[in-house]
């Protein structure tokens, strides 16, 4: 989008009350099947389809009652995720990057979090249990990621 910018987190805390501040993460795992036998699979990624028909990482915009970026991020994950996602928490170490859009005026910030392949399959189980499931998510993907 024309107009964003990549700040750094510490320039993003900063900004005025005016501006909104989104969290989302990508959650993978190891994976060490073979695809056709023969095809290392490497890395499965969960990716949800929103509400918008578009696919995205699970997360969203942090509250007023939220203590931080990482507690608003965790409980969107619950809403969206359901509660397999309480065996793990997203923490500042898992923080990647944050972009800024003067229009609207949100600091998105991205996080990556790395799970076992038993976890991430709990939470792609459990999902259509989850508050969101149906409204704000309409299901979930697992993308292969052969190189991370």
């Amino acid at each position: 989008m024309a107009g964003d910018r990549k700040v750094e987190l510490g320039e993003a805390l900063a900004l005025g009350p005016g501006w909104r501040h989104a969290c989302h993460a990508l959650l993978y795992a190891p994976d060490p099947r073979k695809l056709f036998g023969r095809i290392p699979l490497r890395f499965a990624v969960l990716m949800q389809m929103r509400f918008d028909g578009r696919l995205g990482f699970p997360g969203g915009f942090v509250d007023a009652q939220d203590s931080t970026l990482e507690d608003g991020l965790n409980r969107e994950l619950r809403e969206e995720l359901g509660e397999a996602v309480s065996v793990f928490r997203v923490e500042r170490s898992d923080y990647r990057s944050s972009h800024l859009a003067a229009r609207p005026r949100v600091v998105a910030h991205f996080y990556a979090k790395r799970l076992t392949l038993e976890q991430l399959q709990a939470v792609e189980a459990r999902a259509p249990q989850a508050k969101d499931h149906g409204l704000e998510v309409l299901g979930l993907v697992r993308v292969p990621l052969y190189i991370l």
